[in-house]
């Protein structure tokens, strides 16, 4: 036990950090299985409305990019609030939300709770990796960020499997109301927990400029649109693709959602174990296999084994893609970690939000299997961008600087 003082954050026993960092971890999980959770729902939601999973699939475009936008200005309008009582008001707009999105009447009711949720999750992920490496064990940053990774992952491994089959069951409305629940639940333990966290680091307006002149930080702003773009331009529309495309039926999609995510988590081990070894590499390596994944999705889909290894290095490599561009963002912001994580948020959802619009246009427009060929296209250009800001701010981006009289 390190005790020195007592209001210190770090200054606990190592049993109650991890209890701190575990809490939050579940937090990630309640929040990113509401994110995605229409891709595991969009068939049931599209026939309750009479829609097409093609206009359903909106939804999640509308969700990341009301995300995309609120991240900076509610960041900046909360920058000074004391962070637990900011996450208790997070989640009781979060399952406020929820049960609107459970009793929504009509397709535009649905999308007015999923906005109250988008503006929770703006703020929520805006202020989670900091809060996480501040509630950690001494010299533990990459494994609180890899167990907040895991909480991601668990949304897809459990959470969006489950929001499926109680879709299934009991209707997509009880998966929403269901997710309300465990916020509740997630929102006790929060206050039950964690110590009053004044803000630190948190930057204001005057740091966003400063921010964005900093030329490494811009080149990962610009990675991040570019390869989540690419990543959900497919895996935004995976179920429909699965039972369509592949012609497997509706539980194998379920199951594909379940490998995906516990991919995820072999993901987030790999990242834990590698990433400092290979500080250079590591985001380069996982880009390489984002785009063979993507590149071979179609091909790959008439084959059932196959198609399973392929579901299994995408997983893989999405999460070393997502946490890689989450730490090379809070190490190159020390400074203005909240600010930072707040533009790296908006613009992972935007990200988001233009790949499942871009989607969207491939299937009206060029049908279904091309979703992983539209992708691919994406995924090659953020391979590229990433090679030249690595190489270009070698030593900002935890490289070593190059002898002068070599090549290599």
């Amino acid at each position: 036990m390190n005790i020195t003082t007592p209001n210190s954050v770090n200054e606990v026993s190592r049993k109650t950090a991890w209890i701190r960092v575990i809490i939050l971890s579940f937090a990630a999980f309640v929040f990113n299985t509401t994110e995605f959770v229409p891709v595991a729902l969009l068939s049931n939601i599209s026939e309750s409305f009479a829609m097409v999973p093609a206009q359903t699939g909106l939804m999640i475009t509308i969700y990341a990019w009301v995300v995309a936008l609120m991240s900076l200005p509610l960041m900046i309008m909360t920058s000074k609030v004391e962070r637990r009582k900011l996450l208790i008001i997070l989640f009781i707009v979060f399952i406020l939300s929820h049960v609107l999105s459970g009793v929504a009447w009509d397709f535009n009711s649905l999308i007015v709770g999923r906005i109250g949720v988008a503006f929770a999750h703006a703020v929520f992920w805006s202020i989670t990796a900091s809060l996480a490496i501040r509630m950690a064990p001494h010299g533990k940053k990459a494994q609180a960020l890899s167990l907040l990774a895991t909480g991601v992952a668990l949304a897809t491994v459990l959470g969006l499997p489950l929001g499926r089959v109680v879709g299934q069951w009991l209707g997509w409305r009880a998966t929403f109301l269901g997710i309300g629940v465990l916020a509740l639940i997630t929102m006790l333990a929060l206050m039950r927990y964690l110590p009053l966290l004044p803000s630190e680091h948190s930057g204001s307006l005057k740091s966003v400029p400063i921010l964005l002149k900093r030329a490494p930080l811009v080149g990962i702003f610009l990675l991040t649109v570019i390869a989540v773009t690419a990543h959900f331009t497919a895996y935004s529309y995976i179920e429909p693709f699965v039972i369509d495309i592949a012609k497997l039926d509706e539980n194998f999609a379920t199951i594909v959602l379940l490998i995906f995510g516990g991919a995820g988590i072999l993901g987030s081990v790999l990242f834990s174990r590698y990433s400092t070894k290979m500080p250079t590499s590591f985001l380069f390596f996982a880009l390489i296999l984002l785009t063979v994944c993507l590149s071979t999705l179609m091909m790959s889909s008439q084959h059932t084994l196959t198609f399973i290894a392929l579901i299994i290095f995408w997983g893989i490599g999405f999460m070393c893609i997502a946490l890689g561009l989450q730490v090379k963002v809070i190490d190159l912001a020390p400074d203005a970690t909240d600010i930072a994580m707040s533009i790296y948020s908006g613009i992972f959802n935007i990200g988001i939000g233009a790949g499942a619009l871009l989607g969207n246009q491939v299937i009206l427009h060029a049908g279904m299997p091309n979703i992983g060929y539209a992708g691919t296209a994406l995924s090659i250009i953020a391979l590229a961008w990433c090679g030249f800001i690595f190489t270009r701010y070698r030593v900002a981006m935890g490289g070593k600087p190059r002898e002068k009289n070599r090549l290599h």
